[in-house]
């Protein structure tokens, strides 16, 4: 078993992970902010690690990028 790895990781990783997604998709910050119905600000501290999105904002995030939930927790846990 994987020992875990302190929260701020796992946050940086995810924020990768919405980035890594958003940019093979060749949409902007501003794009993904309208398309989940969030702020760019809010899109930008994901991003970078300084935000702690609820399930319920991960699903907008994944709607709105087109991909499931788990697709992008999964690539999150292969940049850790």
């Amino acid at each position: 078993m994987r020992e875990a790895k302190p929260m701020p990781d796992l946050l940086a990783s995810f924020g990768l992970a919405v980035r890594r997604a958003r940019t093979e998709r060749g949409i902007s910050q501003e794009q993904l902010a309208a398309l989940s119905g969030l702020d760019r600000t809010y899109v930008s501290g994901l991003e970078r690690g300084k935000r702690n999105p609820t399930l319920a904002t991960q699903e907008r995030l994944a709607a709105a990028l087109d991909v499931r939930i788990a697709d992008l927790v999964a690539s999150a846990e292969e940049i850790m």
